[in-house]
């Protein structure tokens, strides 16, 4: 093989790569945007009725945690309201999963 055959071989692999990344990170971003229909409310909540809804509202995983990172609910939700009357006031973050796409948002309970 030519010095000139190997260079550009090379040369495209490097550009082949980058594109194959951008690719990836495009895929990513589309994964992003269906959770963008997600929302929790109240928040703050006060009453010990949290609703979770998405476009879909599919069955979502939801995990709530402490701000040392320990998980303190994990519940499978099928309908809207979760009841987290248990959870003493502070600051949470709460990730929904639905069809293998999550999305984190901080809650507060008061």
């Amino acid at each position: 093989m030519s010095k000139n055959t190997f260079i550009t071989i090379l040369v495209f692999l490097f550009f082949y790569s980058i594109g194959f990344a951008q690719l990836q990170d495009k895929n990513l971003s589309n994964q992003e945007e269906n959770m963008e229909h997600l929302s929790v409310y109240p928040n703050p909540v006060s009453n010990g009725k949290l609703y979770v809804v998405t476009k879909n509202n599919f069955t979502k995983q939801v995990e709530i945690y402490n701000v040392l990172g320990k998980k303190i609910v994990s519940e499978t939700l099928s309908g809207k309201e979760l009841n987290i009357s248990k959870i003493k006031p502070g600051i949470y973050i709460i990730k929904i999963t639905e069809n293998a796409i999550s999305a984190t948002r901080k809650l507060i309970v008061k």
